[in-house]
């Protein structure tokens, strides 16, 4: 039967992909991926030869609408992103929505997604907790973090590296100096690493020690 795959891959170690990935990636008619040429590289280390087609942020709105007829005339399509799991802060919502609309069925499957490693080796609770992805780059910034203030359940974060100091300092400013404060980076690779301690604390290491790679930080619910 014709579905939507929704199939994570690997956030930076290779071996954290999944066997039944491995094998509906193989059999799918096509796979839709973020970056071909990113796409391409793990495609080729596993030795997949299966079709691939753009499908990112920039031109979803105007494929969307073309994959569900894809789907609904027959074909088994893939969708991946350039890591972990699409839909989380990555292109997927708009074609998995269009699908559950037409009455197709979308198989997500379980696999590697960021926030899961981070949020469990912070220390910080875990029993409920709140995914905030990336926050606004300027407008309506300030109104989230007065927002997030208030939250009493542990918050994750995406942050790109020449952000981070300027969303540490806002932590400091808006949640306090003495937040509880975990960044990981380089989650699976080899530099990974995890800073935990005030938000001040994380603050000053990374200030006097600017980071690299993709971050994750979770923040302490407040008291």
């Amino acid at each position: 039967m014709s579905k939507l795959y929704i199939v994570p891959t690997p956030i930076g170690n290779l071996e954290d992909i999944t066997l039944r990935a491995l094998r509906v990636l193989k059999e799918v008619d096509c796979i839709l991926a973020e970056d071909t040429r990113t796409s391409g590289k793990l495609l080729k280390h596993f030795e997949i030869s299966t079709h691939m087609q753009s499908h990112h942020m920039h031109n979803e709105h105007k494929t969307t609408e073309r994959i569900v007829e894809r789907i609904k005339g027959g074909e088994t399509i893939a969708l991946i992103s350039d890591a972990g799991t699409p839909a989380i802060s990555d292109p997927g919502f708009l074609l998995t929505r269009a699908c559950v609309e037409n009455g197709i069925e979308v198989d997500c499957l379980p696999g590697a997604t960021a926030f899961v490693p981070a949020l469990v080796n912070s220390g910080l609770p875990n029993d409920k907790f709140v995914f905030e992805g990336f926050l606004p780059v300027k407008k309506g910034r300030q109104t989230r973090l007065l927002l997030l203030a208030e939250e009493t359940r542990t918050i994750i974060f995406y942050e790109s590296p020449h952000k981070l100091i300027k969303t540490l300092g806002h932590f400091c400013e808006y949640f306090g100096e003495d937040r509880p404060v975990s960044v990981s980076r380089e989650l699976t690779k080899m530099f990974e690493e995890t800073i935990r301690g005030t938000a001040k604390d994380v603050l000053d290491h990374y200030t006097n020690k600017p980071p690299k790679g993709e971050i994750v930080i979770v923040v302490g619910g407040k008291n």
